[in-house]
């Protein structure tokens, strides 16, 4: 009786084994290609995303990247910005303009520039055109956002993206 507990005890111990394995394997795999982001701007609605890294972004969704480091960047943010969130409002061959500080995707209004930062600083009208292949412009309807409305972060490209958001939080 003694040696059935004891085998039975080990097929539990070999069990749990193989269940904590099989859930750090699952763990490892799902953080490969995912990653929770905080945002603490006030530029987006939500504070917590899931990202899905290295996804193919479509117009609308939420996108996390590295912006470039600009010397306005860095004064702003720090050498240890992090990333930026912003959504996905232009695609590749979308047509990008400007009518005065009106910023326009295809025609439709998307954005307004301003000419000064919050500390004063000039900041410079973004791209205008077709927007790139493997580009995209990103942008929020914060009035303060920091995004492609501006030349300080232009187009944002496939190398800069770290992946797309799902709002959590």
């Amino acid at each position: 009786m003694g040696g059935a507990k004891c085998h039975w005890g080990a097929w539990a111990l070999v069990g749990g084994l193989a269940f904590v394995l099989t859930a750090h394997s699952a763990m490892a795999a799902w953080q490969r290609d995912h990653a929770v982001m905080i945002n603490s701007s006030e530029s987006l609605p939500n504070w917590a995303f899931f990202v899905e890294k290295n996804a193919s972004p479509k117009r609308g969704d939420y996108v996390f990247f590295m912006p470039p480091r600009t010397p306005l960047l860095l004064r702003h943010f720090g050498e240890d910005h992090g990333a930026f969130g912003k959504r996905v409002l232009g695609m590749p061959g979308d047509v990008v303009s400007h009518d005065g500080a009106l910023v326009k995707v295809n025609g439709r209004p998307v954005a307004r520039m301003k000419p000064l930062t919050k500390a004063d600083e000039p900041l410079h009208a973004g791209p205008t055109g077709a927007v790139p292949q493997g580009c995209y412009y990103v942008g929020t309807d914060h009035k303060d956002g920091f995004d492609s409305r501006y030349a300080e972060i232009g187009f944002v490209c496939r190398h800069q993206l770290l992946g797309t958001g799902t709002p959590i939080l």
